[in-house]
């Protein structure tokens, strides 16, 4: 069970190295947008691995993040930019 928690967190931090650096990059709203689904995989590795290894504290956090990471979505990928 520790090999499976263990991979799930540095999937989780892998991934949410490469959104950050999507996200930082500032090179549109689709990369961004793409950079925030990238984030929501990494949190929802993250809950998984809270929850697996019962740290209350990492599971709350990473559901908080979810969140934003969602609103994230919508902003880039669905919402259509306001004219001007």
């Amino acid at each position: 069970m520790e090999t499976l928690i263990t991979a799930i967190k540095w999937i989780a931090s892998i991934s949410g190295i490469i959104a950050a650096l999507m996200v930082s990059l500032d090179s549109g709203r689709r990369v961004t947008g793409w950079g925030f689904v990238i984030f929501t995989g990494s949190a929802l590795c993250w809950v998984a691995g809270a929850v697996l290894s019962k740290d209350a504290a990492l599971g709350t956090q990473n559901v908080v993040l979810l969140a934003i990471d969602v609103f994230g979505i919508y902003r880039y990928l669905i919402r259509k930019k306001a004219a001007g």
